[in-house]
């Protein structure tokens, strides 16, 4: 499934937007924190109705929970039916299904039916690939992301294509690894969808069979599941200019993703992170679930967890991004706090992690700071830059006959040097796809995929690049008309 990085990769998307957005100031506004012990409904109410109106979000799912209770869920705005969007609304959460696919395989690690520091090779026939060192690839490593796969040596593209997860797994046979294996965190989808088809040879059920029957099943996740087969969400939306633009997702998977394939709503997330703070029904043992947060010797990132320093106070956090939902979720080990925010909506600004670090706020007695519209500050900057470019293009258009009959003369290196500025932007315009996927960290990004959450960003390239193109071509027109009149 082609989806945009989550967690500390999909938010360095922004560097590219930020690089051509110097009007960008922070505009925060302040609300009144509970004064210690639990929050109250109506604190946690109060502040997200303040970040729904300051972000312009079309549609969000919010759950808060404290040790073995769930504090507050709840939903606000619409999906793009029309519908009231609550606590029982699905929502794909894209890569925070990465939490579930390791607690999958950490089930069967307790029944002694896979081994995390055995190589892969040796509990999932089909597992090949044209490297080697993927033979000492071991289960911990794909749930670290420190397997040595990535975006960059392997067909991420061929292996999307795959019709099941064996499919996907076979894809992997002509790719080769980055790093050696255990050297080198890299975060890489194939990870998740190797360890989710290993569940699948394991156990001898479909992944999202098994997630339901040892997963949701036993937390009473009633509304989740793999993939949209069973619920299928509202189609979500994509940012253009300020107007919220209901989209199809990019593509369903046939697959039961492991990577990003889980669809929930913020009730059954509720019991999802009781358990994951120890509290209320365990699938695991406490030293497998200590094993899933526990970080690796190369980063701070444990099994679907990630560990995170918000404010002096340490989390484990995952974000997930997908073409038209946005999803996040934390639990504060210290305090027994568990958090998610989901959307209904992607962009170039991830609103829903600021979101989530006002809750953090507020659960610890702390002034939460609501968002201040960043990601309208970007995109009001970058439809200016499109205006800009397609005005200086007219007025180069009209200008260009004039422009060559005062360079009539001019050596050829003088008029190339005044024709190549119009011209910058078009090879940006056709390097974006590799500028895009080198700030995120060698991700894939395609040109489909740009044209949803990055829609603004290619537009407002594609002008500037129309424009500079137009005008140069217009421009070498005259000089060569000139030059045959004489």
């Amino acid at each position: 499934m082609k989806r945009k990085p989550s967690g500390w990769a999909g938010r360095t998307c922004l560097a590219v937007s930020l690089a051509l957005s110097p009007l960008l100031l922070s505009s925060v506004t302040t609300l009144a924190a509970p004064a210690g012990g639990e929050p109250p409904v109506s604190a946690i109410d109060s502040y997200l109705v303040q970040a729904m109106d300051s972000t312009a979000l079309p549609g969000m799912s919010v759950v808060v929970t404290h040790q073995g209770e769930v504090v507050y869920a709840g939903g606000y705005g619409h999906d793009s039916a029309g519908e009231p969007v609550t606590a029982h609304t699905p929502m794909r959460v894209a890569s925070v299904s990465k939490s579930f696919t390791a607690m999958a395989v950490m089930t069967l690690v307790d029944d002694g039916r896979i081994s995390l520091d055995e190589p892969v090779a040796r509990q999932l026939p089909g597992f090949r690939m044209a490297d080697s060192r993927s033979g000492r690839i071991t289960v911990r490593q794909l749930l670290n992301q420190t397997s040595g796969l990535s975006d960059a040596t392997i067909d991420i593209r061929e292996a999307e294509s795959a019709s099941s997860l064996a499919g996907y797994v076979a894809s992997l046979d002509t790719g080769t690894l980055a790093a050696e294996p255990g050297t080198r965190w890299a975060y890489c989808n194939a990870n998740y969808e190797v360890a989710a088809r290993l569940v699948e040879v394991a156990s001898g059920a479909r992944f999202g069979d098994y997630l339901r029957q040892r997963v949701f099943g036993p937390l009473g996740m009633s509304d989740s599941t793999v993939g949209d087969r069973v619920v299928r969400p509202a189609r979500g939306f994509n940012s253009l200019f300020g107007v919220w633009v209901a989209r199809p997702e990019l593509r369903d998977v046939p697959y039961g993703s492991g990577a990003g394939g889980v669809v929930t709503t913020a009730t059954d997330v509720g019991k999802w992170l009781i358990s994951q703070t120890g509290n209320g029904p365990q699938l695991v043992t406490p030293r497998s679930l200590n094993t899933m947060h526990a970080s690796s010797q190369v980063r701070d990132y444990g099994m679907g967890w990630g560990r995170e320093t918000m404010d002096g106070t340490s989390l484990l956090v995952h974000s997930g991004n997908l073409f038209t939902y946005t999803a996040v979720e934390a639990i504060v080990p210290g305090t027994g706090y568990g958090f998610a925010v989901m959307t209904n909506s992607a962009s170039l600004y991830d609103d829903a992690y600021e979101i989530l670090a006002g809750l953090v706020a507020i659960s610890q007695g702390r002034t939460p700071t609501v968002p201040g519209g960043w990601r309208q500050r970007i995109e009001l900057t970058l439809g200016l830059v499109a205006f800009v470019a397609a005005m200086l293009g007219g007025l180069g258009v009209v200008r260009s006959r004039r422009w060559a009959n005062r360079r009539t003369g001019s050596p050829a290196w003088r008029i190339g040097l005044r024709l190549a500025p119009g011209l910058l932007p078009l090879p940006l315009f056709a390097g974006c796809p590799t500028l895009i996927s080198f700030l995120m960290n060698g991700r894939t990004v395609t040109w489909e995929q740009l044209t949803y959450f990055a829609a603004p960003l290619t537009f407002a390239v594609a002008v500037a690049a129309a424009a500079g193109t137009v005008t140069t071509v217009l421009r070498l027109l005259g000089l060569r008309s000139i030059a045959s009149t004489r």
